[in-house]
């Protein structure tokens, strides 16, 4: 049995949103302050981080993480990725490369985003993460943890969700199709992208969130990605019993 660590649970602007004055964001509720979203996982001695958020240093330092042995993205987009250097001080802990999983589009727009890491060139100064960016084209195995991704739509755009054992990660959604809802089923957890109160073109409002946790039937869900119209305390009374929020910290057995 292994453990899912929920580094962050906010979405792109994170919560407290900057220069904002509402009840959310002034909360002193510790599970009203959400950094960007990424999970950490443990399982047979393999340490996998799902994205490098913006906020990775500080998650990192606050779980205590002292190795990273392979990353997953679920895709490009900056507050997913803008972490990325903050691999290399795992390179100097591990003396290794650290080989990192995320489908075509996404490898080309992280070397696209980052063409210092892949030049090629020899560093200097305080030197650059050592990555082995590895297409994802269907399940990795891991040392007997084995990684499924699942293709979802955020937009137009298609994005990777992520399946190990019978728990569930799939961040920023808002579709997810007949095929790829049999990758979801019989889980134990579902942790499912839940961007807030209002219509959103490439985000699940909370009540889409809650029609597809209804669909996929998981035997629990947890709402991640949140903004700050969802405060924690207010929307989780008015949740069902196998639903909760996610918040930075959260551990959840897999």
């Amino acid at each position: 049995m292994g453990e899912l660590k929920v580094l962050g649970s906010g979405t792109s602007s994170g919560v407290p949103v900057i220069g904002c004055r509402c009840d959310v964001c002034r909360s002193t509720d510790p599970k009203d302050k959400r950094t960007r979203s990424s999970v950490w996982i443990r399982e047979n001695n393999l340490s996998l981080l799902i994205d490098t958020c913006s906020d990775l240093r500080a998650q990192a330092l606050l779980a205590k993480i002292d190795r990273v042995d392979a990353v997953f993205f679920t895709h490009h987009h900056a507050d997913h990725v803008n972490g990325l250097d903050d691999l290399r001080i795992f390179n100097h802990i591990q003396r290794t490369v650290i080989p990192c999983y995320a489908s075509t589009r996404t490898t080309k727009e992280i070397v696209r985003m980052f063409p210092y890491i892949f030049d090629g060139l020899k560093p200097e100064g305080g030197g650059k993460p050592r990555l082995d960016m590895k297409i994802l084209d269907g399940p990795v195995d891991l040392h007997g943890v084995t990684v499924i991704p699942v293709p979802v739509m955020h937009g137009k755009e298609s994005v990777n969700g992520f399946r190990i054992n019978n728990t569930a990660y799939v961040t920023d959604c808002s579709f997810i199709s007949d095929e790829s809802a049999r990758l979801l089923e019989q889980l134990d957890t579902l942790i499912l992208g839940t961007l807030g109160l209002k219509s959103h073109p490439t985000h699940f409002t909370l009540k889409e969130a809650l029609a597809e946790i209804e669909r996929l039937k998981p035997k629990r869900a947890f709402l991640t990605h949140l903004d700050h119209s969802l405060g924690h305390e207010a929307t989780s009374s008015i949740l069902p019993d196998n639903v909760k929020m996610a918040w930075d910290g959260l551990e959840i057995e897999i």
